[in-house]
């Protein structure tokens, strides 16, 4: 999903909740009109105006859970507005089915049938305007060749030439093609790596059925290690575990093999859980920011926080804060120490007794409060919670073409390698956890993995 659906999602969340509002207030105001309590019937129940609101704004909060669940904050440009209809009916439909039963087990709220079938249709019309009126803007901005899926198409057969011809017709489609080639050769790899560099190019689609799977392979590592998104006419993959999309253009069926399920609303959530965890983690760990400077001031010289160059999400480098662990100077000194890496499997640096670590050093790493300030990073945006731990531009630099998956996603804290076993691993075994992580990510499993980490840490559990 790019960011422009995430923005308009995000948008119709708070807009479809003030509208879920509006229509109970509207409801309530047209109850006690005159021209209902003077034509029709007169008010035969008392609710205060606040106590409405209240009993409102919970109802309303239910129905957004609702509209999530069906599926109404897919920006998705393939979708019909007919669909999008059909289901803000069915899902305003099942709040009113469940607003109506809490009231019959609940009479001493109010039982105006009026008011319920009231917010009920204006709802419909309220939210169907809503979202009718987003997507307008969304296709405008298509036209405008804002927010559209930039394409590069690999294939030359006809069913290549029937969808680069639909992706020109069908302008809410949002797709527009920026290179169009037969197969796989140098000339695409070098034409990827320039748009990737431009920003120029959000997905590789694979058209042509006939491919060789060591031809389609080699596109899908293309697209891994530029971050691009990956579709294909099915059926030409058997090989990857993955998660899969599947959809239609002009009944031509492709398959979009998803980097990780973190897109999208899951991005949104991930995010909400980072920023909710960091704030809690800095609040719980005040006492040890206080009195672990002083530590480190007295047991060395130098600065308390140490500041370092990492990759993050997309290769984009970021500045790592840490309490510093080890003598000022210690990173040119890595270089005289290098003939000493015990890592030899892979591109990053280790020493079991690094002489270069200080005597606080030794405690703040055996305890990992060396990374406590790392949640300010995830505050800022640089990092997650969880996910493969942040390396060096150099020890980048040596990545294998697998590896660079591995920057599809903001680096973690600590994350499926670190309560896997940590330190006792090859970069390999760490790569494919990692790797797992990505492809199978859920809060669920961010909380386990969150569990778990004090209890590796501290040696509580193996």
């Amino acid at each position: 999903m790019k960011k422009a659906e995430i923005i308009f999602s995000t948008i119709l969340v708070p807009l479809d909740y003030i509208l879920l509002i509006l229509a109970g207030l509207s409801a309530y105001c047209l109850r006690y009109s005159n021209l209902y309590t003077t034509n029709i019937r007169e008010v035969v129940f008392n609710l205060s105006w606040g106590e409405y609101f209240k009993v409102l704004a919970v109802a309303a909060f239910v129905w957004l859970v609702i509209f999530a669940l069906a599926g109404l904050y897919s920006m998705r440009p393939d979708r019909k507005m007919f669909d999008v209809f059909s289901q803000i009916f069915l899902a305003c439909s099942t709040g009113t089915l469940i607003v109506i039963v809490t009231f019959f087990f609940s009479r001493e709220l109010f039982s105006s049938r009026f008011i319920i079938l009231a917010a009920w249709g204006l709802a419909i019309v309220y939210v169907n305007l809503a979202h009718l009126t987003v997507r307008l803007i969304q296709r405008w901005l298509y036209k405008k060749n804002i927010g559209v899926h930039k394409i590069i198409l690999v294939g030359q057969d006809q069913t290549s030439h029937a969808l680069a011809q639909e992706f020109k017709r069908n302008v809410k489609l949002g797709c527009r093609i920026v290179y169009w080639t037969e197969d796989f050769n140098q000339a695409l790899i070098n034409k990827t790596r320039e748009l990737a560099k431009e920003d120029k190019v959000d997905e590789i689609v694979q058209t042509d059925p006939n491919f060789s799977r060591e031809a389609t392979l080699n596109l899908i590592d293309l697209a891994n290690e530029y971050h691009l998104d990956f579709k294909y006419a099915a059926d030409l993959l058997g090989a990857r575990r993955t998660n899969f999309e599947i959809k239609t253009v002009n009944g031509i069926p492709l398959v979009e093999i998803k980097k990780t399920p973190l897109d999208g609303w899951g991005k949104v959530a991930k995010r909400l859980f980072d920023i909710a965890g960091a704030l809690c983690a800095l609040l719980i760990f005040s006492p040890v920011f206080l009195i672990l400077p002083l530590i480190i001031k007295l047991d060395s010289k130098g600065a308390v926080i140490y500041k370092t160059e990492r990759v993050g999400a997309k290769e984009k480098k970021f500045n790592l804060y840490k309490f510093r662990s080890m003598i000022q100077g210690a990173d040119k000194l890595k270089e005289e120490l290098m003939e000493n890496n015990e890592r030899l499997d892979g591109p990053l640096f280790k020493m079991k007794k690094d002489p270069r670590i200080t005597r606080a050093g030794k405690f703040i790493r055996q305890t990992s409060f060396d990374e406590l300030p790392n949640f300010w990073n995830v505050l800022i945006g640089n990092m997650s919670l969880v996910g493969p731990r942040p390396h060096e531009p150099n020890e980048v630099a040596k990545y294998k073409k697998h590896h660079k998956k591995l920057l599809n996603i903001k680096p973690g804290i600590t994350g499926m390698a670190q309560v896997s076993g940590r330190s006792m691993l090859d970069f390999e075994t760490e790569v494919k956890l990692d790797t797992l992580y990505i492809e199978t990510w859920s809060l669920r499993l961010d909380l386990i993995i969150l569990f778990k980490t004090p209890l590796i840490i501290f040696k509580l559990i193996d």
